[in-house]
């Protein structure tokens, strides 16, 4: 519910007389004089049309009559001083000289608010969409996530005795708040406005859902609140056969990662007989992807074995070496709701007796694709640890130092850009000091900087390049 009384004003004309109600007052209801006979929510404005002289007739006599009728708004085409003293003599609020009048007063009235009640009730049948979506995505701490996001505001799901079980926004400020509504303790709590919703019936109680809103809009986030409830008791009563499945996998994981001839015998017990893996690790910055499941989805859609873990934290796992372009294609497309990066990192394939070295190379990948908010990285694309790789055998020292080719001037020599781009990181990338140590502005150095981020390629704000430039000054002897 999004109409008020300024709303009103808006399409039907005439001038709001703020009394007992301002005019940003939501609207919840519409009566005639003659059926209207109570307050209903006094935070709220109950629209009454009818007659001038009925009106002030019935607010003549008193008592209880002229208390529920000084509550509520008047609407009406006639505007007279009478009229308007009469009002202001009883404090009733009102809307006077509309351009409708009569029963099509009434009929334009009753249509407005029909029409907002729609948009609402769109709102919500959208907003449980994704809410059902995120549910089989993420579980319940997703569904709390996303009502918090939708409802502008933050969330608490307890348990039955008062535990928590999950949050988002600001509820793990406040989840005192959150105990106190839920269990009518005398606390005083701080967030007047908070709605509680009961999760499971009286006989089957399995928690409550403390929501708060920022928006004046609280029938929708009511709404919403109700229909998270009753997912969230679905959810919670769902048994999960993964979990079971996700500790036998975490303790198989550790056997691999353990080496030796164990990890090829369990590998073939598991229905791998690859010579060599390919790790990866899937990660995200959000709750509202259950990393577990989409791991799994997108293996059984590849035909692989499930020979992953990751509960909490990032997915670490191994495919065969032909399918890390196919699980790389699915991390580039997928699209979760909200745009949150889903980042996937893909080490180099390893002999299945030594995955251990891979899965620390998918780790790295990972964190570096999370960093530079890259979808997909692989661990040989990482100028650093490639380098590093190949200084091991063979002349590492030309080739490590060829990252800096494209710094050379015109004559073949290094100049200005490699001597700043030395100096910059000789101290810890702080440009009031790089620029005081080369005597040039800050301005200047800026520009040299990303001048020579354009030419190689490098970025200065990753940890991996910097040390990769540092390396290749290192072995130019500069």
């Amino acid at each position: 519910m999004a109409l008020d009384l300024t709303t009103v004003v808006r399409t039907i004309g005439g001038e709001c007389l703020p009394q007992r109600l301002p005019d940003r007052t939501l609207i919840d209801g519409l009566a005639t004089l003659d059926s209207y006979v109570v307050i209903g929510n006094p935070r709220y404005a109950t629209l009454v049309t009818g007659s001038s002289a009925e009106l002030t007739r019935r607010l003549g006599l008193g008592g209880a009559d002229k208390t529920a009728l000084a509550g509520a708004v008047f609407v009406s085409a006639e505007d007279s001083t009478a009229l308007r003293d009469a009002l202001q003599r009883h404090g009733m609020s009102a809307i006077l000289g509309a351009r409708v009048a009569g029963d099509g007063l009434h009929a334009r009235l009753a249509a407005l608010i029909a029409e907002d009640q729609a948009a609402v009730d769109r709102l919500v049948t959208a907003g449980m969409k994704i809410l059902t979506q995120v549910a089989r995505r993420g579980g319940v701490s997703a569904v709390v996530v996303e009502l918090a996001r939708q409802i502008d505001g933050w969330a608490v799901l307890l348990d039955a005795h008062g535990q928590l079980i999950a949050s988002a926004g600001a509820g793990r400020l406040h989840i005192e708040d959150a105990v106190a509504v839920a269990f009518g303790r005398p606390v005083k709590i701080r967030h007047p406005g908070l709605q509680t919703h009961q999760v499971g019936s009286d006989r089957d109680l399995v928690g409550y859902l403390v929501i708060s809103s920022r928006s004046r809009v609280t029938s929708r986030s009511r709404d919403l609140g109700q229909q998270s409830a009753a997912l969230c008791d679905l959810l919670l009563r769902s048994h999960n056969p993964s979990l079971t499945n996700s500790l036998g996998r975490e303790v198989l994981l550790e056997t691999l990662l353990h080496g030796g001839q164990a990890a090829g015998a369990l590998l073939r017990r598991w229905g791998v007989h690859e010579t060599s893996l390919t790790a990866f690790a899937i990660g995200t910055k959000t709750r509202t992807v259950d990393l577990d499941r989409l791991t799994a989805r997108w293996l059984d859609e590849l035909g692989a074995e499930h020979v992953f873990f990751g509960d909490p934290g990032p997915i670490v796992g191994f495919v065969r070496d032909d399918l890390s372009e196919e699980l790389e294609a699915r991390a580039r497309t997928f699209s979760p709701l909200g745009g949150d990066l889903i980042s996937l990192g893909l080490a180099k394939p390893a002999p299945v007796d030594s995955l251990q070295r891979g899965a620390m190379q998918a780790r790295q990948a990972l964190r570096t694709a999370m960093d530079s908010e890259h979808s997909v990285l692989r661990y040989a694309d990482i100028a650093t640890v490639e380098y590093l790789l190949e200084s091991v055998a063979g002349d590492a020292s030309a080739q490590l130092s060829s990252l800096l080719d494209p710094l050379r001037d015109e004559d073949g020599e290094h100049g200005v850009l490699t001597q700043t781009l030395r100096v910059f990181l000789a101290t810890h990338g702080a440009h009031r000091a790089s620029a005081s140590e080369l005597g040039i502005h800050r301005h200047t150095l800026t520009g040299r900087i990303q001048r020579v981020e354009q030419l190689t390629g490098l970025s200065m704000s990753l940890a991996d390049d910097r040390a990769a430039a540092w390396i290749a000054l290192r072995a130019a002897g500069l």
